[in-house]
């Protein structure tokens, strides 16, 4: 029998779980479209969704990788029934869609992966901080491919600087091991990581690393531009041999912003500090007369640079929160209708 504890589930959720209809408790440990592959107390299984009507009009959660659920025994597939209570959620703003996705949930680190190559980007990473921190993770950066030649000191400052003082920046090569010994460090036995980056940073070669041998397919990058296919194709939680959980994730190119404002909080305290210090109430920080944030950027305080970050991933955040107040009024909308189209139905009535 396996030990759901030995996949990060946790004992205390296992003891109060409310177990209806016969349903095992679960850990989500890949998502392909509609099939989910679980590792319950019974091994490894396969479930599909009860119903999508069923998830949905009950306000359920639907599962994505890491995920603690309950499914019900069937001959074939499972049949997930419960999405459990999570602890940390990553996800982010399907921009064709324009509806949140969900990237990871459960991970006790949320760990930012970029290349020391020509595709390093602070722009990216502080999306990346924002939504890490947002997920109720704790983040860590990981610059990876510390083995390329020339002098990685200035890269390595604007990652740190990016990351803040509270948020740990290694940086390693999974080619000749340099600094895993430091990332090994920070991630113990029993913990869940969420490894998450661009396609071509190397998350896979980097999990390959910490496995020890390849448990994730790899490919090269592209020399003309030092950019990536994507690798891995889906979201799939591993456990390695040292008891380490990882949550390996396709290549993200986009990366939206979703209702972000707890993270936004954490990754730009030099920026919202100095929120409330306007002489006027309304200040929207541009040419008001005693603004704050101005007269920091003026003083060499803040960089005129982190104030546009700032104010692009807000912008982002506002959109994306009134994008999911209108989802839910149309979804209420709907539920109503189909409320009253029952009753009429089954009324008596023509």
């Amino acid at each position: 029998m396996t030990n759901l504890t030995d996949w990060g589930f946790p004992q205390a959720l296992l003891d109060r779980v409310n177990q209806p209809e016969n349903a095992l408790p679960a850990r989500v440990t890949a998502v392909w479209k509609e099939r989910f592959q679980l590792i319950t107390q019974q091994g490894e299984q396969y479930a599909r969704l009860k119903t999508k009507e069923f998830f949905f009009e009950a306000g359920r959660s639907f599962p994505t990788t890491g995920d603690y659920v309950l499914a019900l025994p069937a001959p074939g597939d499972w049949q997930l029934v419960e999405t459990l209570p999570r602890k940390s959620f990553f996800s982010r703003l399907d921009g064709w869609r324009g509806v949140e996705q969900a990237v990871a949930a459960n991970m006790d680190l949320a760990v930012a992966v970029q290349s020391l190559n020509e595709d390093f980007s602070p722009k990216r990473l502080e999306r990346y901080l924002t939504l890490a921190w947002n997920s109720g993770a704790r983040p860590l950066v990981v610059l990876t491919k510390a083995d390329l030649p020339g002098d990685h000191g200035e890269k390595l400052a604007a990652a740190q600087e990016t990351a803040g003082a509270d948020v740990p920046v290694l940086a390693v090569s999974a080619k000749t091991g340099a600094g895993m010994d430091q990332l090994q460090a920070c991630l113990t036995p029993g913990r869940t990581a969420a490894f998450l980056g661009s396609s071509g940073v190397g998350k896979s070669s980097l999990v390959n690393c910490l496995a020890g041998e390849e448990v994730m397919s790899t490919s090269g990058v592209r020399e003309r531009d030092g950019k990536g296919r994507h690798t891995t194709t889906h979201r799939q939680l591993l456990r390695l041999a040292s008891g380490l959980l990882v949550i390996d994730t396709p290549g993200m190119r986009e990366l939206g912003m979703w209702d972000a404002a707890e993270g936004l909080s954490a990754a730009f305290p030099d920026v919202e500090r100095y929120f409330g210090q306007c002489r006027f109430r309304d200040c929207k920080h541009e040419n008001e007369p005693g603004c704050a944030i101005q007269a920091a950027i003026e003083r060499g305080e803040l960089s005129q640079d982190r104030w546009k970050s700032y104010c692009q991933l807000a912008g982002e955040s506002r959109a994306s929160q009134r994008m999911k107040w209108g989802q839910q009024s149309r979804s209420v909308s709907k539920n109503r209708r189909q409320g009253e189209k029952y009753r009429k139905n089954f009324s008596g009535k023509a």
